[in-house]
């Protein structure tokens, strides 16, 4: 989360996921303003991921960096530009009903 704030993500939101799904503890939704910065975050975020932890995240949508998946393991994060955020809501899918907490 400190990451995905010094990098200056918007609307950043942690999505408790225990009791929920076997995948993840947490899964972690930002935007980006445009794609450069989507890409930007999801390569520092991996990198630190990398050096703190000792292994290495799987990253998905690099390339194009619309929508980047960092699956690190207990936490998933989603990096979206805002339009592709807003199309697929994965808040609203994941909350079931409950509050989703800002961070």
């Amino acid at each position: 989360m400190t990451s995905l704030d010094d990098d200056q993500a918007v609307e950043t939101v942690s999505i408790p996921l225990a009791g929920k799904s076997s995948i993840a503890d947490y899964m972690v939704v930002a935007s980006g303003r445009s794609t450069r910065q989507v890409a930007s975050m999801a390569t520092k975020l991996a990198e630190k991921i990398k050096a703190e932890f000792g292994r290495s995240p799987r990253v998905e949508g690099l390339p194009t960096a619309d929508w980047v998946l960092i699956d690190a393991g207990d936490v998933i994060v989603h990096l979206f530009r805002p339009e592709v955020r807003t199309f697929y809501n994965l808040e609203r899918m994941w909350s079931f009903g409950e509050n989703v907490g800002q961070a």
